[in-house]
């Protein structure tokens, strides 16, 4: 199967980034990787209380190893206003929620950036919730509504 995917520089943005990015991220690496695209994928937080070096959620982790897919224990956060340079280098951006896309929009220079919410990308419309504070249960749901909306935007590049 033959992928003309146009990207190089992938960023994933949530509020924290230490869960639906991560998670976005897990999903997005292992496609590529199974397609032996070169790819580079990042994620990041743009939320007020996003930090640089959290770790990421032990729930992102756990839903991730149940699809066969291992966030490093390595993984830190990245606070994107911190950042800005990680925004400038992407030329795709899929951000989590409206509000996510909105506040990175602030950080854009120049208008020639691909930016998506996810559930956009997918060609639909809406957000993907957090999942923090709302168990295992809740972290699967936004593990699942993210691996769907990866697959169906990916879909246009196959």
């Amino acid at each position: 199967m033959s992928i003309n995917f146009p990207y190089k520089n992938i960023l994933a943005v949530c509020s924290v980034g230490t869960a639906r990015s991560p998670i976005v991220v897990g999903f997005l690496k292992d496609f590529f990787s199974k397609h032996n695209l070169d790819v580079n994928v990042l994620s990041g937080g743009i939320a007020s209380n996003a930090r640089d070096g959290m770790l990421i959620s032990l729930d992102a982790k756990l839903v991730m190893k149940e699809e066969g897919i291992d966030l490093p224990e390595e993984s830190l956060s990245i606070d994107l206003k911190k950042r800005p340079f990680l925004i400038q280098k992407s030329d795709l951006i899929l951000t989590l929620t409206e509000k996510h896309k909105n506040e990175i929009s602030k950080f854009i220079k120049n208008n020639n950036k691909e930016i998506f919410t996810l559930k956009e990308f997918a060609g639909d419309y809406g957000d993907i919730e957090d999942p923090s504070m709302k168990g295992i249960d809740g972290f699967r749901k936004a593990r699942d509504e993210v691996k769907e909306n990866i697959m169906k935007g990916l879909k246009k590049y196959m």
